[in-house]
C-alpha cells in the first residue's frame, strides 16, 4: 500500500517539528522526575541514614547504607573528583544539544535518564562538601557489592536503553538503519 501523497514512510518522521517537540518533552520530564526523585532520596538519606547503622531491607542483598563517595562507580577514581565534575558538565551539555533532534520515544527517555543522573551526582560534586568540584556524592542504596543512587540507576537504566535502541538500530531522529 502506498502513502498518501506528501506522508512520510519512517515511523520516526510523521509529524515534523510536533513530534520533536512532543519527544523534547518526554525527554524533559524524564529528566526533571527522575533528578528530583534523586534529590529527595539524597536528603532523605542525609538526614534519615548519616550516622546510622544499615536497614536491611532484603538480608543479604539490599539495605540502606549511608556513604559519601568522593570518587565515581566502585569508589574509583577519588583523586579526580574536578575531572569527573567537567565530564559530567561536559556530558549535560552534548545531551541537552542532542535532545532537540529528539524523534523516538525510547532515546527520548534514555537521554532524559542520562541527564538527570548525570546532573545528580554533577550537584554532588558541586554543591557538597569538601568543596565545590570535589564534593562528595551521597550513596545510600547497598546492593550487597557496591553503594549506589538513584543518579545510578538512571545512569544504568540510560545505558541499557541506549543500547537497546542502538542495537535495534533506531536513531535518535526515530530512522531505522538497517544491520550488516
Amino acid at each position: 500500500m502506498q502513502a498518501a501523497r506528501g506522508a512520510s514512510l519512517s515511523p520516526g518522521n510523521d509529524d515534523g517539528p510536533a513530534t520533536t517537540r512532543t519527544y523534547v518533552r518526554l525527554f524533559a520530564v524524564v529528566s526533571v522526575l527522575a533528578l528530583a526523585l534523586d534529590q529527595v532520596t539524597k536528603a532523605f538519606a542525609v538526614e534519615r541514614l548519616q550516622g546510622r547503622a544499615s536497614i536491611e531491607i532484603i538480608p543479604h542483598v539490599l539495605s540502606l547504607s549511608f556513604l559519601r563517595n568522593p570518587g565515581a562507580a566502585f569508589s574509583t577514581g577519588t583523586g579526580f573528583t574536578v575531572v569527573l565534575s567537567i565530564i559530567a558538565i561536559v556530558v549535560c551539555i552534548a545531551v541537552i544539544r542532542v535532545a532537540s533532534r529528539l524523534r523516538d520515544r525510547g532515546w527520548a527517555i534514555g537521554l532524559g535518564l542520562l541527564l538527570s543522573g548525570a546532573l545528580g551526582n554533577l550537584s554532588d560534586r558541586l554543591f557538597r562538601e569538601p568543596s565545590p568540584f570535589k564534593g562528595h556524592v551521597v550513596d545510600f542504596i547497598d546492593y550487597g557489592s557496591f553503594v549506589g543512587n538513584v543518579a545510578d540507576i538512571a545512569l544504568t537504566a540510560a545505558a541499557a536503553i541506549i543500547i537497546w535502541r542502538t542495537w535495534r538500530g533506531i536513531s535518535i531522529d526515530g530512522t531505522h538503519q538497517e544491520k550488516p
